[in-house]
């Protein structure tokens, strides 16, 4: 009868370690779904920024006046 509760304990980690891995799995998901988001909040900060830097630049230089020689 050893082996028989030896098979079920081998059967029983099995099961729990399966269990784990949905677990981490279903984790994993969710984790990649607000890196995906925060992904996109960043980029829209970025394009923020860079059109605040090209509207603070200087639009157009004068184009430089003829010298008398």
């Amino acid at each position: 009868m050893s082996w028989i509760s030896d098979v079920y304990a081998a059967v029983q980690k099995i099961v729990l370690i399966e269990d784990r891995l949905e677990s981490v799995a279903t984790q994993v998901q969710s984790l990649s779904a607000s890196q995906v988001e925060l992904d996109r909040r960043l980029i829209r900060l970025e394009a923020k920024f860079e059109l605040l830097e090209r509207m603070a630049a200087p639009s157009r230089r004068a184009l430089p006046e003829k010298s008398e020689k």
